[in-house]
């Protein structure tokens, strides 16, 4: 690993990777829902292989259902974006973490390389990981995170201020390949990705994490220290 972390239970870590040579990862719906089915299922101690559900043709909601035994991780909030990703996870597991990352990519590696007839890497090494150790920082992690996708409206918000704000909260609502529906309180199958039961209850409604997240719209110069 190129990272000096040493990845503990019950400890939060900010996860991310990007394609290598900075190349799409997610090119089509499909491709993002893969991803998100993944995130379900190999957050598991249970061996899983979409492909056989599939061909059992399972339904999306009955595929969010399947056991997929013991949490590895708790995820708390998740962004895809066309060239990377985000996920905000507390590890439940001993070496829950590394074995969930594992799991995933190397799974949706071989899904993307078949699909795209070709073979190597697809993302840029190993996952990156940093170690959350502020009470603070975790909290604003689930705006940082759920943010993400204004970057491909308005790709100078964090710096300049929001050009559009009804524009770019409509934007928002309407991006699927992030946490944000599920957190605002919109019912749909990928809300079984999250476990919000192993984090700090900032958010006890739908309605303040939106305000939350409207703050930060209006808030110039939002960090982007772990951008990538």
């Amino acid at each position: 690993m190129s990272r000096n972390i040493e990845f503990s239970i019950d400890e939060y870590y900010h996860l991310y990777n990007r394609g290598t040579d900075k190349r799409k990862i997610f090119t089509t719906s499909g491709e993002y829902s893969r991803f998100l089915i993944l995130l379900y299922l190999c957050n598991g101690s249970i061996k899983v292989d979409i492909g056989d559900y599939l061909n059992q043709g399972l339904t999306l909601s009955e595929i969010f259902e399947v056991d997929k035994g013991k949490e590895l991780v708790s995820i708390g909030t998740y962004c895809l974006m066309p060239n990377h990703f985000h996920i905000l996870i507390r590890e439940k597991e001993e070496n829950g973490t590394s074995l969930f990352m594992q799991k995933l990519q190397t799974a949706y590696t071989m899904y993307f390389n078949k699909k795209h007839v070709r073979t190597g890497s697809l993302f840029q090494g190993t996952f990156k990981a940093q170690y959350v150790t502020k009470d603070t920082y975790l909290k604003y992690l689930f705006a940082y995170i759920n943010l993400n996708p204004i970057k491909l409206i308005d790709p100078d918000w964090k710096e300049n201020g929001i050009k559009n704000l009804i524009e770019s909260e409509e934007y928002l609502g309407s991006y699927k390949y992030s946490s944000y529906l599920d957190l605002i309180g919109v019912k749909r199958v990928e809300a079984s990705i999250l476990n919000m039961s192993e984090f700090p209850d900032y958010f006890n409604s739908e309605l303040k994490f939106k305000d939350f997240i409207q703050e930060w719209l209006n808030f110039k110069n939002l960090d982007d220290s772990d951008k990538v």
